[in-house]
């Protein structure tokens, strides 16, 4: 009777510790969806006015050009890996007819606002438990694509202050706090109802919890799902062996040399349509 009551019991610890850990690797993988909206830097406008562009602080500019865009950002994760992708963006040009052009005096086009895309594509891939991200930036070219991959630490800004305030952000209690950056005080909603560390900024990422929602004058993060059944496998969250390694400031001048080349041949594209 009492090895019968042994095994029972045995048998009742294993199917709990099963269950227990289905729980957990069933939170260890899923998606978190982000609203965003951050400020457009005014040297990456560009206006063209009858062939002619035109810059910020022109006198020419037109005062209605939106200076905030709105994007999403997912976070797919499993296990100890995630990445990181974004929608939207892209390079915009609004075509505008001057005094003297089709829009002016006796014309009647409407001002021609177009989304020619990205010059690039860009991932983040992060390994959760070491805290470290790899930016993965595919150029295209013609008809070739190359990959170019930086490594860097996640490092964590000093000074935060944490409140006893809560509130619910897509269903997790959050606690709010404070945190000196970009010479400002950001507010960030953190929980810790998820099984790892994560920040959408990176250089707010707390000792631990998934930031749920950040606010900066500049620039807004906001969980609005979080989904803990969608299949993420963890090869789909780990970067591969193709990319060329670069270091992060080589990773910029690529960057910015995609983007001032993809402008340029928009410029001369556009730059002469009336």
């Amino acid at each position: 009777m009492k090895a019968l009551l042994t095994i029972l019991f045995l048998a009742l610890l294993l199917v709990t510790g099963l269950s227990a850990f289905q729980h957990l690797r069933a939170q260890s993988a899923g998606r978190i969806s982000y609203e965003a909206s951050r400020r457009i830097d005014p040297s990456q406008l560009r206006v063209v006015i009858n062939g002619q562009e035109l810059r910020p602080g022109s006198p020419d500019f037109p005062a209605d050009i939106p200076d905030v865009r709105t994007f999403a950002q997912t976070l797919s994760f499993a296990g100890d890996y995630a990445k990181e992708t974004q929608e939207g963006g892209g390079l915009m040009i609004r075509t505008v007819d001057g005094p003297g052009g089709p829009g002016g005096a006796g014309g009647g086009r409407a001002p021609q606002t177009t989304n020619l895309g990205r010059p690039f594509e860009e991932s983040t891939y992060l390994n959760l438990k070491d805290r470290t991200a790899a930016t993965v930036l595919t150029v295209k070219k013609d008809d070739k694509a190359s990959e170019y991959r930086a490594d860097a630490p996640i490092s964590k800004t000093e000074g935060w202050q944490l409140t006893e305030q809560t509130k619910k952000i897509a269903g997790y209690t959050c606690r709010k706090a404070t945190v000196p950056f970009r010479k400002e005080t950001y507010t960030v909603w953190v929980t810790t109802e998820l099984p790892f560390t994560y920040s959408p900024i990176r250089e707010l990422t707390p000792d631990k919890g998934v930031v749920l929602a950040v606010e900066g004058a500049n620039e807004q993060f906001r969980a609005s799902k979080v989904d803990l059944k969608a299949a993420v496998a963890e090869a789909d969250v780990r970067p591969g062996a193709r990319a060329q390694k670069v270091s992060p400031e080589e990773l910029k001048d690529l960057r910015d040399k995609a983007r001032a080349d993809f402008r340029q041949r928009a410029m001369e594209n556009f730059g002469g349509r009336n």
